[in-house]
């Protein structure tokens, strides 16, 4: 398949930005760490987040142009299509991405049970709370369970030139959020599951954008507008957005024999701005804790009870993650 105007407009920006970026901030260390330092030093923040978050951005830009130049020696050897090492690609990625977190910025990550992503066919419904949750939903996938996630990603991530080329060379598909006409984008999510096998996953944020008080109230009044009684019951979710559920229900329809696996974190908890990251960075941050739950394929519904269905998951997430933060909360 060629490459649309789009696509090759897009890279000509953002290939050449990575590369800038990296060579930048590599040849600058001295004057941005001096000046980071200094800034997080007249505000008090003695665990200095601003110059932690910039020397993420130097492991950030090289592991791009990293993969970026894979993905192009896999192109000129003819293996654009070989969909099994870009996989590899992308373990590779997530793995050292996840690592240049961990040694920044102190992030690490505990997933428990591991065992109920595999095996495939699955869905994957997650929780949706920060920039960084699909980075580490990707590495508990990939690295953890051993699994090859079939990802539903905003269109607004092709901005990033990894994503673009190398997800786009294995089965993922980018949403349009702002589409007109939704039935196109629900037709794609139904293929993008259809044969999936016992190593395949596919993987949805239902919630659609990253969660915070704020949006919450806009998206109950949202549904208090066409469904008083479900915008009620999701009255109660305080962790939580709620879940949209037409993405979630084409992605079932796809795979009518697939487990669904529901799973939920904390720890990124106020890191949806960049302040809210400086001030966890500075005051440091606790691990992120992954947590799933598999549901058999019997157990779920393929027809209008789905919304209901999934409502009462999102509830129980909602309580789980409500729990799991008091406890946190009362063991610092």
């Amino acid at each position: 398949m060629s490459l649309s105007t789009n696509a090759v407009q897009r890279r000509v920006i953002t290939v050449p930005v990575i590369v800038a970026l990296a060579v930048g901030l590599t040849v600058t260390i001295p004057v941005w760490l001096l000046l980071s330092v200094i800034a997080d030093g007249v505000r008090l923040r003695f665990r200095f987040p601003l110059a932690r978050l910039l020397a993420f951005g130097v492991c950030w830009s090289w592991l791009e142009l990293a993969g970026v130049s894979a993905a192009f020696g896999l192109w000129i050897t003819g293996q654009r299509h070989n969909v099994r090492a870009h996989y590899a690609l992308q373990r590779w990625w997530a793995e050292h991405l996840l690592g240049s977190l961990g040694r920044t910025c102190g992030i690490t990550v505990m997933a428990e049970n591991v065992q109920a992503l595999a095996p495939g066919p699955a869905l994957l419904f997650v929780r949706h709370a920060s920039l960084a949750d699909s980075l580490v939903s990707a590495h508990v996938i990939v690295n953890l369970a051993g699994m090859n996630p079939r990802f539903v990603l905003k269109r607004e991530l092709l901005a990033d030139p990894c994503l673009d080329i190398v997800g786009q060379r294995v089965p993922n598909h980018f949403l349009d959020r702002g589409a007109n006409d939704s039935a196109p984008e629900l037709t794609a999510l139904r293929a993008l599951v259809d044969g999936m096998g016992p190593r395949d996953i596919g993987v949805i944020f239902p919630e659609g954008t990253r969660a915070n008080p704020d949006k919450r109230v806009r998206a109950l009044a949202k549904i208090a507008e066409r469904d008083p009684a479900r915008a009620g019951r999701l009255g109660a979710l305080r962790e939580l957005l709620p879940p949209r559920p037409s993405g979630a229900q084409a992605m079932v329809e796809g795979a009518p024999h697939a487990d669904v696996i529901l799973a939920w974190h904390i720890g990124f908890e106020g890191l949806d701005t960049f302040s809210g990251i400086l001030r966890a960075l500075n005051r440091g941050v606790d691990p992120i804790r992954f947590v799933a739950r598999r549901v058999p394929a019997a157990d779920v519904p393929h027809d209008d009870a789905f919304s209901g269905w999934l409502d009462e998951q999102w509830l129980c997430m909602d309580a789980d993650v409500e729990l799991a933060l008091a406890a946190r909360r009362k063991g610092e």
